[in-house]
């Protein structure tokens, strides 16, 4: 079915129509790449609307701002409480929001002096990224030709819109091959992740990842399953992964916010374990996805309840007569 995703936006500290959240074609993000990006959801839970690590997002688009110099105006704070009066302003159960900061302006020139950074919240209406059939039964991926930046090229710790160039690339190979998604190496060799997600595999009862030196983005998704894995007694060894290991796993899953936890059960055709989503696999899948959704106890603080809209309308005008910084992400 169609979705309407022409919802209302936050640009910068108020809400403009679908329509009118536009920039002008001379801004330095449209020859220059200068932006960076969040992707995070928000799920229907039984208490209503959740947002998810809400907190951990915005510091890593702080942090990305960070990294590419960009003057952030909005606190970690002010981020969250605008996320959750997105998803209020626009009534919606649930969503995937993306904030995106970017350089516009009108003027040309690799150097961004005196660019104006805005700063926008986008709430979109998202099902399974890699597929339904891929959360279920398991993807077909492939290794992809294209690497993961060198670690002395651009920094990959950043979200950044430029780093995804690559990604974009290793994507529609793979598409072209009829696989659903590609297996990126880095600049040494080693297992790095795929175009959009992070990368686990089980060998022996153990969980194996890629360290964030791999050129990879250090994924909050990725940070949820290694402390839901410890949690459940798994070793969790972060190290470089030689390709070959791909081909001899028992057990491979992507992992991201939108992908959430997608099993892959084939890579280059060569099955994984048995071809199916192994039992660790959906264990941790089953795990994640009750935290997310609320069946499960919030055991770790990772929800931020939405409020209704007539709560939230009463809220900003109490917000507006009060310090910005009194109001945390866990207070919202």
């Amino acid at each position: 079915m169609a979705v309407d995703n022409h919802h209302r936006i936050w640009r910068d500290g108020k809400f403009v129509d679908w329509e009118d959240a536009t920039i002008h074609v001379m801004s330095h993000v449209v020859h220059y790449g200068s932006s960076v990006f969040e992707g995070i959801r928000c799920y229907e839970t039984p208490g209503g609307p959740a947002v998810f690590r809400l907190g951990a997002h915005m510091r890593r688009f702080q942090d990305s701002c960070r990294i590419y110099r960009m003057p952030l105006k909005y606190s970690i704070e002010d981020l969250s409480r605008a996320a959750v009066e997105t998803v209020a302003e626009n009534e919606l159960p649930h969503c995937y929001l993306r904030p995106v900061a970017i350089r516009t302006g009108e003027q040309m020139g690799v150097l961004p002096h005196d660019t104006p950074l805005e700063v926008f919240i986008i709430p979109w209406t998202w099902g399974t990224y890699l597929g339904a059939d891929a959360l279920k039964n398991g993807a077909d991926v492939c290794v992809s030709s294209w690497r993961r930046p060198a670690p002395d090229t651009i920094p990959t710790m950043a979200k950044a819109g430029g780093n995804y160039l690559g990604g974009q690339l290793s994507k529609m190979q793979a598409r072209v091959d009829n696989y659903v998604e590609g297996i990126m190496l880095d600049s040494f060799g080693h297992v790095s992740e795929g175009s959009g997600e992070n990368l686990f595999l089980v060998r022996d009862g153990k969980l194996f990842t890629s360290t964030i030196a791999a050129g990879i983005l250090h994924g909050v998704t990725r940070d949820s399953v290694i402390r839901i894995a410890q949690d459940m007694d798994l070793e969790v060894v972060e190290g470089a992964i030689p390709r070959e290991m791909l081909y001899i796993a028992d057990e491979l899953f992507f992992t991201g916010t939108a992908a959430e936890i997608t099993p892959i059960r084939s890579v280059d055709r060569i099955p994984v374990g048995t071809g199916k989503p192994g039992v660790i696999t959906l264990e941790i899948q089953r795990e994640y996805m009750g935290l997310a959704t609320g069946t499960l106890e919030d055991r770790y603080g990772w929800l931020t309840p939405v409020p209704p809209l007539k709560t939230m309308s009463a809220a900003r005008s109490k917000v507006a007569r009060e310090p910005v910084g009194d109001m945390s992400a866990s207070a919202i």
